[in-house]
């Protein structure tokens, strides 16, 4: 996106990519239907950023999610939104779009070098970079650092340009998973059975936080959507305090006075499990997490009350033992610091440098907010630099 806005406002760019190819993140984020933006008012989009939202709240507003909706149909890939707010192309993959980009890009000029990895500058303040015939150095009049943060390295971006800005002086908030998934002791009768199976319309919670959506059973923990929306919460509980407890529960919509009346039927000769599969429309996943419970309290489940069960229902507690490593997560939370950049994503120490996408200082929830961060932020950095190459 920076050497799209480059190229139209007449600058001579070559883009440096490690990667045998271009876009390999972006098209690792269309496998499940690329989720560009979301259609809820910027308002509420905004809120998505936490702390870091008035960091971005006038470059996404530069750069809008109707704006990068636009800019999607003027690629020949027009979008809708899905029936939860979020807007995808029509094609409903990534492959057509970046290919219709690439074309563009290449028609305005722009250049690719492959399999060059960036690995800092040389005492002339020259790029250096770890090419295919050796070493290469490049001089340039302005240069753009989009180099993700550090989750799914084998795709480019594995964060080791931390510590060379961190040598340049440049302040980094550590790098930390985000919207990653959690791990969890589960029992093996529990793991072998349930392993990639999901949780649907729960709600989860974690102290005062609490999303509704669904989750997904691993064989070591728990991952999904709405375990992505409390990642940052979750995240934060773990070192802390510990293990840290997620609730869940299973029908959010009924409370423990309906839920009991349910339960209090006569069993009659139904196992327990059918029985709370009818009584109470439990999924056998649900039904293993309460089996779970019964097993860390001490008790067999059979022996619980109708209340006891209600209760359990719906505050199923899960004992999260860690985060799953950072190269699994989707994102990263961590990266430059915002104090480090001027108004046009400059890095202060660095004149010339600017500095992109997720390798600031912010993190989001899946649902769109990741890709159009990334676009807008890069739509500013390219506006900086034209700024920039003006003035010298």
């Amino acid at each position: 996106m920076a050497a799209e806005v480059q190229a139209q406002g007449g600058a001579r760019v070559t883009v440096y990519d490690a990667m045998p190819s271009a876009g390999r993140k972006f098209l690792m984020a269309g496998r499940g239907g690329l989720n560009l933006t979301h259609s809820e008012p910027l308002s509420e989009f905004m809120a998505r950023y936490r702390e870091a939202a008035p960091k971005l709240q006038a470059t996404i507003e530069a750069f809008s999610p109707e704006a990068l909706r636009a800019w999607s149909e003027a690629l020949g890939e027009p979008t809708f939104v899905g029936t939860s707010g979020r807007v995808f192309p029509k094609a409903f993959k990534a492959s057509p779009l970046l290919r219709a980009w690439l074309r563009r890009l290449d028609a305005s000029g722009v250049r690719f070098a492959f399999r060059h990895r960036w690995t800092g500058w040389d005492d002339e303040g020259r790029l250096v970079f770890r090419a295919p015939d050796g070493v290469a150095v490049v001089t340039a009049n302005a240069t753009v650092l989009a180099l993700g943060g550090a989750s799914w390295p084998r795709l480019g971006s594995d964060g080791s340009w931390a510590d060379i800005l961190a040598a340049k002086g440049v302040a980094i908030s550590k790098l930390r998973p985000a919207n990653s998934g959690f791990t969890v002791a589960w029992s093996d009768v529990f793991r072998d059975r349930f392993e990639g199976q999901p949780l649907k319309g729960v709600a989860l919670t974690i102290g005062a936080h609490t999303v509704r959506g669904e989750a997904m059973i691993t064989r070591s923990g728990i991952e999904g959507g709405a375990i992505y929306a409390l990642s940052a919460e979750l995240r934060e509980a773990v070192p802390s305090l510990g293990p840290a407890t997620l609730s869940i529960a299973l029908r959010p919509d009924l409370d423990a006075a309906a839920l009991t009346t349910r339960l209090s039927g006569t069993r009659g000769k139904q196992s327990l499990a059918n029985f709370l599969r009818k009584a109470a429309q439990l999924s056998p996943v649900g039904i293993g997490l309460m089996q779970e419970a019964a097993i860390v309290s001490g008790r067999p489940l059979a022996a619980f009350s109708p209340a006891e069960l209600a209760h359990l229902i719906n505050a199923i507690p899960v004992q999260l033992t860690g985060v799953a490593p950072i190269d699994r997560a989707i994102s990263t939370a961590g990266g430059i610091t915002f104090d480090e950049l001027d108004g046009s994503f400059m890095l202060r120490k660095l004149p010339g440098v600017f500095a992109a996408g997720e390798m600031l200082d912010w993190e989001a929830p899946t649902g769109g907010y990741l890709l159009q961060a990334s676009f807008a932020t890069g739509a500013a950095a390219g506006r900086g630099v034209l700024a920039w190459l003006a003035r010298s």
